[in-house]
């Protein structure tokens, strides 16, 4: 077992985890809990997020659901419902993940079932620190189209192409848009507070559709 303690996060790495030990964790400690758990085959890395890691979290999704309303977009926050395949032996709880393309295909069920239910369309994680696992081969191993990785001032912004993620410049779920601005804008939101980095975030918005 490795332990890890940072300002913005706390890890821990257990090793030779069977998948059932993994399936009774997640039963066990509920969804009532801060810790999130990621997979991959035989090892299990439980972190819990602390304010700076869930601040840049919550400010994205504000921005996620302004984009949202301002190109009429339906979304469906799924925020960290575990993903998970046992035929791969795979399973990741994302910082923040949302269906829009798919959301009506998932608008009124309770629990989402990899096998029969399509990923969300995008994943959004904080990368304050570096995991002690690929979640980018987990997430292309489930599937996930989208992926959002915000890390020291830096959006980057990837796309699921024949199984591997590659970077680019824009989002494909938001299209009509330019989001390389989106840093300037989380970053505002420490000198002028989050009402109103939400305020000029839906002007530029509306200033460009």
């Amino acid at each position: 077992m490795v332990t890890t303690r940072i300002p913005s996060e706390s890890r821990v790495v257990l090793r030779n985890i069977s998948w059932q030990t993994f399936e009774t964790m997640l039963a066990e400690m509920g969804e009532d809990r801060a810790s999130r758990l990621t997979y991959d085959r035989g090892t299990l890395e439980i972190m819990t997020p602390l304010l700076p890691h869930e601040y840049w979290n919550r400010l994205i999704e504000r921005l996620i659901f302004v984009l949202g309303e301002e190109l009429n977009l339906e979304i469906l926050p799924t925020g960290s419902t575990t993903l998970k395949r046992e035929d791969l032996r795979r399973g990741a709880e994302p910082d923040s993940s949302y269906y829009i393309r798919n959301e009506a295909r998932v608008r009124n069920k309770t629990e989402i079932n990899l096998n029969n239910d399509p990923p969300p369309d995008l994943v959004v994680e904080v990368d304050l620190t570096s995991s002690s696992l690929d979640r980018f081969q987990i997430y292309a191993s489930l599937g996930v189209p989208e992926l959002w990785r915000y890390d020291e001032g830096v959006l980057h912004i990837y796309q699921l192409q024949q199984g591997e993620y590659v970077e680019c410049n824009n989002s494909p779920t938001f299209a009509q848009l330019s989001l390389i601005e989106i840093p300037q804008f989380l970053e505002e939101s420490q000198r002028i507070g989050v009402m109103g980095m939400t305020r000029n975030f839906r002007n530029w918005v509306r200033e460009r559709i």
